[in-house]
């Protein structure tokens, strides 16, 4: 198994090499083909799943992951939709960031260039894989998949379909690869040699256990639980639509929300109003005692409560003093994922968009619009929580690096050192 990874791994890094010389139209063209293929192969696609959704429920498996395992007709459209827009987006390769005159005839450029090899491994959620490949070919990288067995159906079906599209294309259809089982994803983490990037997308443990067990980059994040606070001076309409939103649309999505913060002062009003907002929804409620005191009918929350990613219809309350103690329990128990600021008070909106630790904060919106696709990027690899850049939903510029190129006419550095130095002009061009 170890050859035959090796050689894969070679395979797509030849592959991939040759991808980064291609054109953009080159690149846009194979794009649009693996769209088109993609719709030409939805019944496929879409029975492949229920065979993997029919296998998972006789299995077992948990609620929240049956969610990200579901490929319907919609979710297909959206995601091919997806790949259309990657086609639009400009060409992340090439793109000279600094261009510089060093000294007469002695010229510095910093140009963006691809990675090499992705890897991504992934826990259900088979359209992560249409995504992925989308901003892989846009960005000049190979990519190698390793979707969860609970998703092999499902992602055979889609990798066929991409590979089909390829063939009439300038990408060269080894520039992806499936891999099929459990073990090869240990394997795959020792190929720092081949891969360049490993990207997680799964469970808490599961993202911490690819970070412990390889000495290739990791992008990803290991929780999603995200806040939203209701200030003192919020619009108490807005702040229902916005977290009812928040919980409800996906509640199975990282940037669902799973802890409500609620001012002190406007709690009386406005619990009793988003908890049966939420309740209609079948939301299960957990307070802590001031919440309980207003809304007595849920079950108590507990400091456990207050660390968890539910990932379900299940969200934690919680009654705060000021808008300083909801930002330090969000720096506290958040994951640096998305949080949210319900307020009219754009002094608090100011604090609390410099003060909180997170990829993204927002203000009076849910927190549901952390995603590649709603920010315009056509899709996303992933969502990384990570302090250094990229962070939040990483789109093609999180998927290339840069090089410099420097040219010169037989310049040696010691012409600039000495008694008669020569100096350096180090002035700006403009292209």
């Amino acid at each position: 198994m170890i050859s035959s990874l090796v050689n894969i791994a070679q395979e797509t890094r030849e592959a991939a090499s040759k991808l980064a010389l291609l054109s953009t139209t080159e690149k846009n063209q194979a794009i649009l083909a693996i769209a088109a293929a993609l719709e030409s192969a939805q019944e496929e696609i879409i029975n492949a799943n229920t065979i993997d959704c029919q296998e998972a429920v006789n299995a077992g498996i948990a609620k929240p992951l049956y969610k990200r395992l579901q490929l319907d007709e919609h979710k297909l459209r959206d995601a091919i939709a997806g790949v259309r827009d990657v086609a639009k987006l400009p060409d992340p390769v090439g793109q000279i960031s600094i261009h510089r005159e060093i000294d007469t005839g002695l010229i510095l450029k910093r140009i963006s260039c691809p990675l090499g090899v992705l890897g991504i491994i992934f826990e259900a959620r088979p359209e992560a894989a249409i995504q992925i490949v989308s901003l892989a070919i846009k960005s000049g990288n190979g990519v190698i998949l390793k979707g969860g067995k609970e998703a092999l159906n499902s992602c055979t079906a889609i990798v066929k379909a991409i590979k089909k599209g390829l063939e009439k294309t300038a990408v060269n259809p080894q520039v992806v690869q499936l891999l099929t089982t459990r073990e090869e994803i240990l394997e795959l983490l020792k190929l720092d040699k081949y891969v360049d990037l490993i990207i997680p997308r799964g469970s808490n443990q599961f993202v911490k256990f690819v970070q412990d067990n390889t000495r290739i980059p990791v992008l990803g994040h290991a929780d999603g639980i995200c806040h939203i606070y209701v200030d003192e001076k919020a619009d108490i309409n807005k702040a229902i639509n916005v977290t009812v939103d928040s919980k409800i649309q996906y509640p199975a999505a990282c940037n669902a929300v799973e802890t409500l913060l609620i001012h002190r002062s406007i709690a009386a009003e406005f619990l009793p109003k988003v908890a049966a907002s939420l309740v209609e929804k079948n939301v299960e409620l957990r307070g802590d005692e001031a919440t309980l005191q207003i809304v007595p009918n849920i079950q108590p929350a507990t400091e456990i409560d207050w660390q968890t990613e539910y990932s379900d219809l299940i969200i934690s309350i919680k009654i705060v003093d000021s808008l300083n103690d909801a930002i330090h329990h969000i720096n506290n128990y958040g994951s640096r994922h998305t949080e949210a600021i319900i307020t009219e008070d754009m002094e608090a909106v100011k604090t609390f968009q410099m003060l909180v630790n997170a990829a993204g904060v927002y203000h009076n919106c849910s927190t549901r619009f952390a995603d590649g696709f709603r920010y315009g990027f056509g899709a996303e690899v992933g969502i990384s929580t990570q302090q250094m850049p990229p962070r939040g939903p990483v789109g093609l510029e999180g998927l290339v690096t840069y090089k410099y190129q420097m040219c010169g006419d037989g310049h040696v550095v010691s012409s600039y050192t000495g008694v008669n130095a020569k100096s350096f002009t180090h002035r700006d061009l403009i292209d």
